[in-house]
């Protein structure tokens, strides 16, 4: 429990990701003159990222397949005194348009999802299609290179060739998430690693404000975005 009430920016495996979108929010926000935005987060569970964005003021929609998930979603948001800018929504990304509306929000978190998907590029045009132009989409989803790395550091060496040459339909290389995001009609804004060290270094403490700084230090680094074990990309809906 301590662990899911970690705020996102304090934690090394979610810190990258909290500080480029609320960077991206702020912006869009000052863009636009919304005092506050509305955000859609697929598969956003019990709220680790969707509590944290009512409690800076945005009303926030979490889609998601698993009503116990979806309970204590609403639970916790009652606890943190912003049910109000929260709402809970039983679905998936092949019914997130029974959820919500297209081009109904401002932002769209899909994170992942993409690795659970029937069809990967369906899903990813589905949550662009849920922006209003002009809108943010935080894409997270695991990386195939990180895989390789980290089953070829654990001593699987035959594992990590299979992982380079074979077929991981549930893992992505850098190109291949950004050419999901691009075919479904968004501009890429900016790319980063995700978990570079924070898989890699067993012992150290998720919220090690060291290696929290050091996640963050070198996410956008092309030549450290190969090792990490999650690439996330943030990318625009064109027209605003």
């Amino acid at each position: 429990m301590a662990a899911e009430r970690t705020q996102p920016g304090t934690s090394a495996r979610t810190g990258v990701v909290w500080e480029v979108l609320v960077g991206g929010l702020a912006r869009l926000a000052e863009r636009t003159g919304a005092g506050a935005l509305d955000v859609v987060d697929l598969g956003g569970g019990t709220g680790g990222f969707a509590v944290p964005l009512a409690r800076l003021g945005h009303r926030v929609t979490v889609v998601d397949p698993s009503p116990d998930a979806l309970a204590s979603l609403e639970r916790r948001a009652d606890e943190e005194g912003v049910s109000e800018r929260v709402r809970a929504v039983q679905g998936d990304l092949g019914t997130v348009f029974d959820a919500v509306a297209k081009e109904s929000a401002d932002a769209v978190l899909c994170h992942g999802v993409l690795e659970v998907a029937d069809d990967p590029v369906e899903g990813m045009g589905a949550a662009a299609r849920v922006l209003r132009p002009g809108g943010l989409a935080s894409v997270l989803a695991a990386s195939r290179d990180g895989l390789v790395v980290a089953r070829a550091l654990s001593g699987n060496v035959a594992g990590a060739l299979t992982a380079l040459h074979g077929p991981t339909p549930r893992r992505f290389t850098e190109d291949a998430l950004v050419e999901l995001v691009v075919a479904a009609g968004l501009d890429v804004v900016s790319q980063h690693g995700v978990l570079l060290f924070a898989d890699l270094v067993p012992t150290a403490a998720a919220d090690d404000p060291d290696l929290i700084e050091l996640e963050v230090a070198t996410a956008s680094r092309p030549e450290f975005r190969a090792l990490a074990t999650r690439l996330h990309v943030l990318a625009s809906r064109p027209g605003a």
